[in-house]
């Protein structure tokens, strides 16, 4: 499995429910996006960000095609007019300890 966390600093913190919203529209339409998660920060400190994206997928391919699907790039272009900065992290794991 594959998890994408991508950290966002927006222009303006009012937008952050409307980002979640067009995240959210992601929801059971890539078949393979296995799981989408996104909320607001709630603990504000200096190294905060506004709103957190946690994604899920089988493979790195996988990811790789969201990157790319018609579903996913209009909510990249809306990412683009709201957001000041963004930090992401991918990486493989197994559910086994």
């Amino acid at each position: 499995m594959v998890k994408h966390i991508v950290l966002y600093k927006l222009k303006d913190k009012a937008n952050a429910d409307q980002l979640i919203v067009w995240f959210k529209s992601m929801i059971g339409k890539i078949d393979v996006l296995k799981s989408l998660t996104a909320g607001k920060n709630v603990i504000e400190s200096d190294r905060s960000y506004d709103v957190a994206l946690v994604c899920e997928f089988d493979s790195i391919e996988d990811l790789n095609i969201y990157a790319e699907h018609p579903v996913h790039l209009p909510v990249k272009a809306y990412v683009k007019t709201v957001v000041t900065e963004s930090h992401s992290v991918d990486f493989e794991y197994s559910e086994e300890i």
